[in-house]
């Protein structure tokens, strides 16, 4: 009984251990979506450059396409704009945002002050009900979406030129060839 009582404690001490060792080498930025694999949710929502106009992605079957969910309140959102803008004059893939809990004026600004608006279209989810269907964590998130509207891969945290190039860009080429 006392070996138990000594034993009992450090076992569960090496389990716990063991437990964080694995933990520190994961990528905190690595958050598993449930959606990929599924669905894109499906909306409709004012377009930022006129809000007459919606964009939803049923226009986007058939296609390979980026979606790009930001905010002009967002930090990480800066350092990825040059990224989204340079991508934007390849054409390799047609790249849609979402203006994130935020106003129309507030969105307009920040794109005209970061250098250009790299989007064929970004919508405003004011409310943000839209990033919650995507299971939005913050901001900024990209979701590659086929041809059927399948989400096939999720960013969360800023995309870099290294993880465009080696990761997202290979993947958009296998999906438009499929």
């Amino acid at each position: 009984m006392k070996r138990l009582l000594i034993l009992g404690p450090l076992i569960l001490f090496v389990i716990l251990a063991g437990f964080l060792a694995v933990g520190l080498h994961k990528d905190p930025s690595e958050v598993p979506s449930p959606l990929v694999g599924k669905p894109a949710p499906q909306f409709s929502l004012p377009r930022l450059d006129d809000a007459q106009q919606s964009f939803s992605p049923k226009e986007m079957l058939g296609q390979v396409w980026l979606f790009n969910v930001w905010a002009s309140w967002c930090a990480a959102c800066r350092e990825e704009h040059p990224v989204l803008l340079e991508l934007a004059k390849t054409n390799a893939v047609p790249l849609y945002g979402m203006d994130y809990k935020d106003t129309q004026e507030a969105a307009q600004k920040w794109l005209q002050n970061g250098g250009g608006n790299p989007y064929i279209h970004s919508v405003m989810d004011e409310t943000g009900r839209v990033g919650i269907d995507f299971g939005v964590y913050g901001v900024p998130e990209t979701y590659l979406i086929d041809k059927k509207g399948i989400i096939r891969y999720k960013q969360t945290g800023a995309i870099t030129t290294k993880l465009l190039s080696d990761t997202i860009l290979p993947l958009v080429k296998r999906l438009q060839a499929e």
